[in-house]
């Protein structure tokens, strides 16, 4: 989607140190990074926040947002999430200190004030190469290409002949495989794992694949991932 899409968020926070308001623009099908590290989309650098802390994605027509295992926590009008929330109109997310607003109502001039000074958030084309971040777990901020069509991910071993070693005693050997289907559409499936995987809250199994959209949170054992599309 293109910036003439529709505007349909936004999300401000007001820096405590520098007394900066800043004000972020969604547009539909947008997904958003928030945390401490400059490449996130929504960048808070304050000590309490992690490197990537939790993740705006676009589901169903409504911005929901899921913790990608930060330290201290995410929490909407006060209440720490366990699960992706769906953020509406009014809400308060605050970041263990950091506190930000959702709104659902964006004006044209706020949305062109956005892109002149780049805060508007845009869907990513899909064109370039997916990645999967690893947000939180022994391997936090390493960023792993998805080169080939089908990536099986399992526990670090010597004899390990998986795609993606990750070095958490509590994912199996293998774990689960990441497929690209027909139309480029990607899925994930469990591979009989004894912790079982989680994308967004919800079981992969070994017959039902899930389908993996921009900013998908998948949760491998004690490791948390964030699968986002090239572009």
């Amino acid at each position: 989607m293109s910036e003439q899409g529709s505007a349909l968020a936004k999300i401000t926070w007001d820096d405590p140190q520098t007394g900066e308001h800043r004000e972020y623009v969604l547009l539909a099908g947008a997904t958003a990074t928030i945390g401490r590290s400059a490449d996130n989309q929504i960048h808070i650098p304050e000590r309490h926040v992690s490197r990537q802390h939790a993740v705006i994605s676009f589901r169903d027509g409504v911005f929901m947002l899921t913790d990608l295992g930060s330290a201290n926590g995410t929490f909407v009008n006060d209440k720490k999430l366990t699960d992706p929330f769906p953020l509406a109109h009014g809400d308060v997310i605050r970041l263990y200190v950091p506190v930000l607003h959702f709104s659902a109502i964006v004006t044209e001039q706020e949305k062109e004030r956005a892109r002149q000074t780049g805060t508007l958030i845009v869907p990513v084309s899909g064109s370039g190469q997916p990645t999967l971040h690893i947000t939180s777990g022994p391997q936090e901020g390493a960023v792993i290409p998805l080169l080939t069509p089908r990536v099986t991910i399992g526990r670090a071993t010597r004899e390990a002949n998986w795609d993606i070693s990750l070095q958490d005693r509590a994912v199996s050997r293998p774990h689960c495989a990441l497929v690209l289907g027909e139309g480029g559409v990607w899925t994930i499936q469990d591979l009989g794992s004894a912790n079982g995987t989680l994308v967004n809250g919800v079981p992969a199994g070994a017959d039902e694949p899930l389908p993996l959209s921009d900013g998908a949170v998948i949760t491998v054992g004690e490791t948390t991932l964030l699968f986002r599309l090239g572009g």
